[in-house]
């Protein structure tokens, strides 16, 4: 259903290297990564979609996060939720929900919010049980 998720950000450079340590903590895998372009893609080792795209806006006007928006990333353990947030947080992320489960959702939600350093909010979330 979903091809790709472009988020846009204000510096390459300060933007891969958050990422690069959040999206490893979650499994995926560098695709491309072009600074003279200024973007970069991850996807998970198993497909090549959907990709995980980070870049500047193509307009060339400043990147806005919009409220109300937010990537939702997957994670294959609540561990891997925990960790993605701490490293989130500890390269300059802000905390928009600490981990733990979320039971209005479902049973076994386990989930994080933190925004980059742009202003995006993202999520890692995990929905399998504790003991998966």
């Amino acid at each position: 259903m979903i091809s790709h998720v472009f988020l846009g950000i204000a510096d390459f450079d300060r933007a891969f290297a958050f990422y690069s340590k959040v999206m490893a903590g979650l499994g995926l895998t560098l695709k491309f990564r072009d600074a003279s372009k200024g973007w970069a893609g991850w996807v998970t080792e198993s497909s090549p979609r959907p990709i995980f795209v980070i870049g500047k806006p193509f307009d060339g006007k400043a990147n806005e996060p919009g409220n109300g928006q937010m990537v939702a990333l997957l994670a294959p353990s609540r561990e891997a939720v925990r960790n993605s947030y701490a490293t989130a947080l500890a390269l300059g992320g802000t905390c928009e929900g600490e981990p733990g489960l979320r039971p209005h959702y479902h049973p076994d939600y386990y989930g994080a919010y933190f925004r980059d350093l742009d202003g995006n909010k993202l999520c890692v979330c995990c929905h399998d049980s504790a003991s998966t």
